[in-house]
């Protein structure tokens, strides 16, 4: 209730504090509104997640104070953005610098050889190993912190996509036996609930990198914290952000082949030719919301199956990476079926532009 509160009444605040700086995004060719809005808004999201988990952390778990470091840092060199465009160089920079110190957090866990022998499967490797999963960890990081700032571009899609997420992992992680992760879920989706009212379905002010960069930073986090618990755990965390990574990493791909340049701004998305093609950003917003609720909510309970046993789920006593083939089979349809969405919209918004161009 505290971080639903706080981000609402922070958020009007920052609509105010944006006119008064004059940090208006004003409508362009690479831009998918139509009236000059405020930016910014995802500070009030951050400010309520410092308070409410960071403060918590900090008085009774400082060795997680590396974690809530990495959020301020995200966030900071986020609102300098907002205020001052930088360079790409300099934003993925300190993105990793965040990544490690979430990193430097968990590391220890798993990198000794004290904490691999109390995690199972996968992790009960050699060293180089184990700092191998580090560095992909590290990259995963800045490409979720990354991918949820490509995807912010048309009203409430990110903050909804947000909360849908957040509420998953805090089911999840409940499920699993992990009531703090749990707990720190479910208040990352009350704050962004605080914000949605403000974005969607017609923006008064936009997250803005300080707020998109955050919330690509602890969807990772909850990631992160739900290996372990599961074999499940990468089968859950691709599937319930499926709409999101296929999307961002299909454009990605596309933009590389194409040879333009990948960081630059631009209208390639499928959301963003869902708009050009003359569908309005709620009825976007639904279509994304539909493949959540209709594929990735059904998927994900036929994995999650198992009933508990003994407070435990059954599947508990195997490594984070050792899901059944049928599991991962599973997984390899969302996707299949997302990027054979992603290629035939695609196909379809292009016809439908050119269309509308002709007449």
């Amino acid at each position: 209730m505290l971080a639903f509160a706080l981000s609402a009444l922070l958020t009007r605040a920052s609509i105010a504090y944006a006119l008064r700086r004059r940090l208006i995004d004003q409508p362009g060719q690479r831009r998918s509104h139509t009236v000059p809005t405020p930016r910014g808004g995802g500070i009030a999201i951050v400010a309520a997640i410092l308070v409410c988990i960071g403060l918590p952390i900090a008085l009774w778990a400082p060795q997680r104070w590396p974690v809530v470091a990495a959020i301020a840092l995200v966030a900071a060199i986020g609102w300098i953005d907002d205020h001052r465009p930088l360079g790409a160089a300099t934003r993925l920079a300190v993105h990793a610098l965040a990544a490690a110190l979430v990193c430097v957090s968990v590391a220890p866990t798993f990198v000794t050889d004290a904490g691999a022998a109390a995690l199972p499967g996968a992790f009960d490797a050699g060293p180089a190993l184990r700092w191998l999963l580090v560095l992909a960890a590290v990259v995963t990081i800045v490409w979720s912190i990354n991918l949820h700032n490509f995807m912010d571009g048309i009203d409430g899609l990110l903050a909804l996509q947000a909360l849908f997420v957040f509420v998953v992992m805090a089911i999840l992680l409940g499920r699993y036996g992990a009531p703090a992760p749990a707990a720190a879920a479910a208040v990352m989706a009350a704050a962004v609930g605080g914000f949605v009212p403000f974005n969607f379905p017609r923006a008064h002010i936009f997250m803005g990198d300080v707020g998109s960069g955050v919330l690509g930073l602890l969807v990772a986090l909850l990631g992160l914290a739900h290996l372990g618990q599961t074999a499940l755990a990468p089968v859950n965390v691709a599937i319930a952000c499926s709409a999101f990574v296929v999307d961002a990493s299909a454009t990605l791909l596309s933009r590389m082949l194409r040879g333009r340049r990948w960081y630059s701004a631009h209208r390639e998305h499928l959301y963003q030719w869902l708009v050009r093609s003359g569908r309005g950003h709620p009825r976007v917003v639904a279509l994304y919301a539909l493949w959540n609720l209709g594929v990735v909510v059904p998927v994900l309970c036929w994995v999650n199956r198992s009933p508990r046993v003994s407070g435990a789920m059954s599947n508990i006593a195997i490594g984070p990476f050792e899901a059944s083939p049928a599991v991962w089979g599973a997984c390899a349809a969302v996707y299949a079926g997302g990027l054979a969405l992603w290629f035939a919209g695609k196909r379809h918004c292009l016809r439908r532009a050119r269309a509308r161009s002709a007449r």
